[in-house]
């Protein structure tokens, strides 16, 4: 189906909510009052491209996000939420509900439709790590010019291969390279983010809040790596909290869904026991074999396990709730 077509079906359906603004006061807390559908140019990428700034060698792709307004009236606060490697999901939805309903506007980024992809998970080469930040950079771009935006309350939040986008999209040398937007994220919330890639300059973060959330027993993508990663932050004197949860799994979120068993992800490929590390020109190298890192090389793993615990993604969603009530200043 033609993009431009894509766009136009969703943007109709979007119009069914504007009678609802009228009415917002009678609607239950977590229903927004208007869904907007856009289409985010783009680019595709491979991480060398990524690193080294080179926006020529990209090929344009057209992505989309989906911005439900939250009850409330004049400028929002807004989170933005990265899918991670099987696109977004039913525990994406959950997560909107919670935000809209503490009248915090939504913008969920779909970064596979427009490639072509469902998902990755199986074969992560598929799209670049990096790629997903430059749809983050790009969707700030939209946000920024937005009339019922505050730009200044802009976080984001992202899940796995998401959440990895949403750590590393802190960097100052990445925003110097690709964010156009003239803003900054308010704060960062990555969800068991993959933290086994050491990038160059990667302890100079903005200067807003990180939280990263992540179980102890994740053999997705391991916490012991997010640790020493942390560890390196604090030292530098960033503001960063890791929060770790017992008996959680991989995308233990999907708890708040009412998930509570933990499953083999049928060969979906995990990097746990890889050292990466950039080298020069952008280039990821296997810091055990010191040549350029693939998805073949021996430390690359199959069939992690996934899975949701209610009471654990209950006590996550309080956590981001009471430090977005803070952050944002919410009444």
């Amino acid at each position: 189906m033609p993009t431009a077509f894509r766009v136009a079906m969703a943007l109709c359906i979007s119009t069914l909510f504007v009678g609802l603004g009228a009415n917002a006061q009678s609607l239950p807390k977590e229903v927004a009052t208007r869904a907007e559908i856009y289409p985010i140019p783009s680019l595709t990428i491979s991480d060398q491209q990524f690193l080294s700034g080179d926006a020529a060698a990209g090929k344009p792709v057209t992505v989309a996000g989906e911005f439900r307004v939250a009850q409330g009236t004049g400028k929002l606060p807004v989170v933005v939420l990265m899918h991670g490697s099987s696109g977004v999901g039913a525990t994406t939805e959950a997560w909107v509900h919670a935000l809209n309903a503490m009248g915090i506007s939504t913008f969920v980024i779909d970064g596979f439709t427009g490639r072509g992809l469902t998902v990755v998970g199986p074969n992560q080469a598929l799209l670049g790590r990096l790629n997903l930040i430059v749809d983050i950079y790009r969707s700030l771009e939209i946000l920024a010019k937005h009339p019922r935006v505050d730009p200044d309350r802009i976080v984001l939040m992202g899940f796995s291969r998401g959440g990895q986008a949403t750590l590393y999209a802190s960097l100052e040398r990445f925003h110097k390279l690709w964010n156009k937007s003239g803003i900054q994220f308010a704060a960062y919330i990555p969800f068991y983010p993959d933290c086994s890639t050491t990038y160059q300059s990667d302890a100079e973060v903005a200067a807003r809040p990180i939280r990263i959330f992540h179980g102890a027993p994740d053999d997705y993508n391991p916490v012991k790596s997010c640790k020493a990663f942390v560890e390196r932050l604090k030292a530098a004197g960033r503001d960063v909290v890791l929060t770790e949860y017992p008996d959680s799994a991989h995308g233990f979120d999907s708890g708040l869904l009412g998930l509570n068993t933990v499953a083999v992800s049928t060969n979906a490929q995990t990097v746990r026991n890889c050292r990466i590390k950039e080298g020069d020109g952008g280039v990821l190298m296997n810091g055990d074999t010191n040549a350029p890192f693939s998805y073949k090389d021996a430390c690359v793993e199959l069939n992690p396990h996934v899975g949701g615990n209610p009471k654990t993604a209950a006590e996550a969603r309080k956590a981001v709730e009471e430090f977005l009530q803070v952050l944002l200043k919410l009444g």
